[in-house]
């Protein structure tokens, strides 16, 4: 095994490392030879079942308070050291650690008073190089950008737009590493790596939508500037509609992103169809770095939650914050949970390429909670906690919106409207 230093660019408070780099050699090894991990060393996400969602909603008596905030502000985050968990919210323990865990001291996460403050360079896309249907995002929010891209669902999306888009994701699979994020083996698993560390503060908190808005759409820009990915838009996987039956989805084929199998009971089942067939993740589970197979392990009982229902109940929540931690927690969450193993990983699901397609889905629903208000407010207005801390950092529109180097740092306000801002998109049927 040879050694590298990495420098870690483009976040605060960063230092040299010195990290083991598994060489060509023993990375061919690690595919041969990854097993499917126990579900056990997966650390899942918290949720609120619908029953108890359905149950909060009825028992709301027009409160500013919606019901179930507090339960929901209070649950554990996972791999944190802190926290109480409601009886209402439910999670596996979160696995003891390893020897393979991984410092994120490599990847530092940006502290309560760098989220607090705007970006020094308050810009938006750093490419100069998009395809026109998704560049020229403007700087400045207030300034419209002039041609959205459409992000359409996944069986409306034409066959060619689907296998450019899977095969753009196999592409970035391939590509080196930018040495940014060790121990990443890949600029895939650059994105893994930051969000692996950052876990604690991208989740269960109010940052939470808008943090995870941004770093798809810094996905979006590596896929089109790295791996030339020029389809109109990307896709979006409405969920609801296979809802009791995720495996037989469209999305989970031989073609597109493989099967969607349950597990022999204590662990995933390794995918060996579709477009990441054998693939071996290095960063997971949890805080670790020991390879494994991409699995799956469906649940399709759990998937029965994914509903309209739900769906419907987070959206009738009238505050940002309410509807935050309702998405979350609810289909969300219960999303990540019932298609198991990698996508049930709170800190590396990433590595499970069905990530994209389910935190496209999240963030369109997020859009139709913003367009819920027709005076356009839920766009230009925000709410809630940058952190999780008591008290907290006060989310504001100039609180940063850290990418560790992905893309270029933006503020809240940059994201807030898709099509006025840092960005340029919109969401079609």
């Amino acid at each position: 095994m040879r050694f590298y230093t990495a420098l870690c660019g483009g976040v605060t408070a960063v230092s040299a490392l010195t990290l083991p780099f598994p060489t060509p050699e023993r990375i061919f090894q690690a595919a041969a030879e990854a097993p499917a991990l126990p579900l056990s060393a997966f650390p899942k996400f918290e949720t609120v079942k619908l029953q108890d969602a359905q149950q909060e909603a009825a028992a709301d008596t027009g409160d500013s308070s919606s019901p179930g905030q507090t339960k929901i502000a209070s649950a554990h985050v996972p791999g944190s050291d802190s926290g109480t968990r409601p009886a209402n919210i439910h999670s596996d323990p979160t696995p003891a650690a390893d020897s393979n865990k991984v410092p994120d001291a490599a990847v530092p996460p940006p502290d309560a008073a760098a989220a607090a403050a705007p970006p020094a360079d308050a810009g938006g896309n750093t490419n100069s190089d998009d395809n026109n249907t998704t560049v020229n995002a403007q700087k400045n929010h207030g300034v419209p950008c002039g041609n959205p891209s459409n992000r359409v669902e996944w069986r409306s999306y034409p066959t060619r737009s689907k296998r450019a888009f899977v095969d753009a994701i196999a592409c970035l699979q391939s590509r080196p590493a930018s040495g940014n994020f060790p121990p990443a083996t890949s600029r895939y698993e650059d994105f893994v790596r930051l969000h692996q560390a950052w876990t604690p503060n991208i989740h269960n908190n109010d940052l939470f939508l808008i943090w995870h808005r941004y770093f798809v759409w810094a996905f979006e820009q590596a896929l089109r500037n790295e791996c030339g990915f020029n389809e109109a838009g990307l896709p979006w996987w409405d969920e609801t509609r296979d809802a009791g039956r995720f495996a037989a989805s469209p999305v989970f084929t031989a073609e597109y992103f493989g099967s969607l199998p349950k597990g022999n009971g204590t662990a995933g089942t390794c995918i060996t169809d579709g477009r990441f067939a054998g693939t071996t993740l290095h960063i997971g589970p949890g805080t670790g770095s020991e390879p494994h197979c991409l699995s799956r392990a469906v649940d399709e009982k759990m998937t029965a939650e994914v509903t309209k229902e739900y769906e419907d109940i987070c959206l009738s929540r009238s505050t940002f914050t309410d509807f935050a931690r309702c998405w979350e927690q609810g289909p969300h969450g219960i999303g990540h949970n019932s298609i198991g193993s990698v996508m049930a990983d709170v800190r590396s699901s990433p590595g499970d390429p069905s990530f994209w397609l389910h935190h496209l889905y999240v963030d369109r629903v997020f859009v139709g909670w913003q367009d819920r208000d027709t005076t356009g407010a839920r766009r230009r207005t925000i709410d809630g906690c940058a952190d999780g801390a008591r008290p907290c950092a006060p989310l504001t529109l100039q609180s940063r919106v850290a990418m560790g180097g992905l893309l270029k740092d933006v503020s809240v306000g940059q994201v807030l409207d898709t099509t006025n801002g840092a960005m340029c998109y919109q969401y079609g049927s």
